[in-house]
């Protein structure tokens, strides 16, 4: 997962990536550190960047993106929010997201 230090950065890859997945995780969540091994292991199995952020080091992309809790992981298509699993991520559902998103690369 590639790391997202700055708002811009973000904004940088919503413009220019057809679709992406944007993990956001915060300091001292153990469920964010529980998760994200889970969700590194299915980067391999897509071509779309994995994006990682944490929510304390940038808040400014956690207000604009409207984030109160963590993890969060959401996928993004043409720069467009596509789906948000919060919290609790069920990792079928996401992986049959992906899966669509993938089928939809070169459309």
């Amino acid at each position: 997962m590639e790391s997202i230090a700055k708002i811009e950065e973000f904004q940088s890859a919503a413009d220019s990536k057809k679709s992406f997945l944007l993990f956001v995780k915060t300091d001292n969540c153990s469920v964010c550190e529980g998760l994200r091994p889970q969700v590194e292991a299915l980067e391999d199995d897509y071509k779309l960047p994995f994006y990682l952020v944490n929510a304390a080091k940038v808040p400014e992309l956690a207000g604009q993106l409207m984030l109160f809790t963590a993890p969060v992981v959401i996928l993004y298509r043409h720069g467009k929010e596509v789906q948000r699993f919060a919290r609790f991520v069920p990792m079928e559902e996401l992986r049959r997201r992906l899966d669509e998103l993938e089928a939809n690369l070169d459309a």
